[in-house]
């Protein structure tokens, strides 16, 4: 490969190391405070997770489907100066989501709650909708007295959260601290549907029900307040956001890997990739899990940066298909949820890395939900939880198998698709491998499990000055929306630390972007 040759700046930019979400709305809000900025990106274009393969019928989601905590959005894209409706177009879900069990029995929930709650009823009965509507108040206390404190906050700390509920004792009994999630929601529903169903909201974390805390029933507040569908897929808001960074100044540079992130006298001072060439930085935003800083894997100058994740649990990581095809069987909504019958003995097998034969599958039907009707060839995306990869050992992906109990799966729901989608459809925890190196295949970062989880990721400020962390391996955690507000930590972080606006004038320099 040759090297590159990077233009030249009065004053060093600050190099953001990754274009995934975070990375793309830091971006953009520094370039936006007149700073100079670039981009540095391993792959060909944005988004980081959120990610399209081409089908026969266009792009289809290979990632995060749907947006939620709209006012994330909103708030970002109004510190740009514009609107986020300007630059996506969004179809409120009327339907949450449709859920299917092996009994036959379904369930919608709506955007609408007491449309909800009627639908419970009739599925669970007066007292199923009863606790649900005790569970419904719950996650809300939950979202409202945590989302300042914690999620909102660029660096909590347990101090911190005790003196919160000491302050509001009303949160202890909400957030059920002795219990994990599992076990709060079968104390909370008779029906065991529903407590399987409140309970998968842990995966959207990469958690396991029964190992995360009873906090994280706040999941369910955050996806009952809305659920938006981007038209055209989730890459729309990524490619948006490196538009507004662009038209800021900010300037991106594709299939340009980092190799290493270099110090002087102890700060973060430029970054050298793999073809040799390096640049210098005022400070560096690293945006993609701190667990491969942790390890080494971006020099020794940086290795001692989130040591925790080195040795932290890892999230679940996923089977991923994505395809066009022409479905045939039950009606489908955007998202839907295919449940197997005993929820615990498939995490059972997810910690002990295997996988069951019949796994719970969400589908995205990527054409519903939207003004038109879907197409005959039609765009899906199924996810099924996948164990991650396990350090030092190798593993093999028996593709066969997961084309096996995927679709064997549907089809006891009379679920088919016309054609069959082939093994090129399909991303493994070794996909994920090899998109993002030194995760493991863990697609939300460390595991969420334990009461005191959310005070275990690496904040924005890092132990090497000038050195800034963003994305789902960073607080407030997995998710668009979680990584969108550490963007604003580490970006806030950055301008506090690092500049003001009046003794680093902005350099004259159009925005743009290289693939060179």
């Amino acid at each position: 490969m040759s090297k590159r040759n990077f233009p030249e700046h009065s004053t060093p930019p600050v190099i953001v190391v990754g274009a995934g979400v975070a990375g793309l709305a830091a971006a953009a809000r520094l370039a936006q405070a007149r700073l100079p900025v670039t981009v540095l990106e391993r792959h060909a274009a944005p988004g980081g997770k959120i990610r399209a393969l081409p089908s026969r019928a266009g792009p289809v989601n290979t990632g995060p489907t749907v947006l939620t905590m709209r006012a994330v959005f909103d708030d970002l894209f109004a510190q740009l100066g514009t609107r986020l409706e300007d630059h996506v177009t969004l179809h409120r879900q009327d339907v949450l989501a449709r859920h299917f069990w092996p009994d036959g029995s379904t369930l919608d929930l709506y955007a609408d709650h007491e449309r909800s709650a009627a639908a419970v009823r009739d599925f669970a009965g007066s007292r199923g909708e009863a606790q649900f509507r005790r569970f419904c108040a719950r996650a809300r206390t939950l979202f409202d007295g945590f989302d300042g404190p914690v999620m909102q906050s660029a660096t909590p700390s347990p101090a911190r959260l005790i003196a919160h509920v000491a302050r509001h004792p009303h949160l202890i009994r909400a957030m059920a601290p002795a219990s994990s999630l599992a076990g709060m929601l079968r104390r909370s529903f008779d029906d065991p549907r529903l407590a399987q169903l409140f309970g998968r909201y842990a995966t959207y974390v990469g958690g396991a029900p029964d190992k995360v805390p009873a906090l994280l029933a706040l999941i369910w507040e955050a996806e009952a307040a809305g659920v938006w569908v981007v038209e055209g897929g989730m890459t729309q808001l990524a490619q948006a956001l490196a538009d507004l960074a662009v038209k800021h100044g900010a300037v991106f540079h594709y299939n340009a890997h980092v190799a290493q992130i270099e110090t002087e006298e102890g700060r973060a001072a430029q970054v050298v990739l793999a073809d040799g060439s390096a640049m210098a930085a005022q400070a560096v935003l690293f945006n993609g899990d701190p667990r491969a800083l942790a390890t080494g894997a971006l020099g020794p100058d940086v290795a001692r940066v989130a040591p925790q994740t080195a040795r932290a649990a890892r999230s679940l990581s996923a089977d991923v298909w994505a395809f066009a095809a022409t479905p045939h069987g039950p009606d489908l909504a955007h998202h839907n949820v295919f449940f197997r019958e005993d929820a615990q003995a498939e995490f059972d097998a997810l910690a002990n890395g295997t996988r069951l034969h019949d796994p719970t599958l969400y589908v995205c039907a990527q054409d519903r939900g939207l003004p038109a009707s879907p197409p005959e060839i039609e765009r899906f995306e199924i996810i099924a939880n996948a164990p991650p990869l396990r350090p030092g050992l190798a593993q093999s992906e028996d593709i066969h198998a997961c084309q096996t109990r995927t679709f064997q799966m549907l089809r006891r729901f009379g679920l088919r698709f016309d054609p069959a989608p082939g093994p090129e459809c399909l991303s493994t925890p070794q996909t994920f491998e090899k998109l993002f190196p030194t995760t493991l295949g863990a697609l939300y970062g460390q595991s969420p499990q334990g009461m005191f989880a959310a005070f275990q990721r690496p904040t924005a400020r890092t132990q090497v000055k000038g050195l800034y962390l963003a994305g789902g391996g960073a607080h407030p955690g997995a998710g668009v929306p979680m990584a969108t507000l550490s963007a604003r930590h580490a970006a806030e972080a950055i301008l506090s630390d690092r500049i003001s606006t009046s003794t680093c004038p902005r350099t004259a320099m159009p925005g743009g972007m290289s693939t060179a």
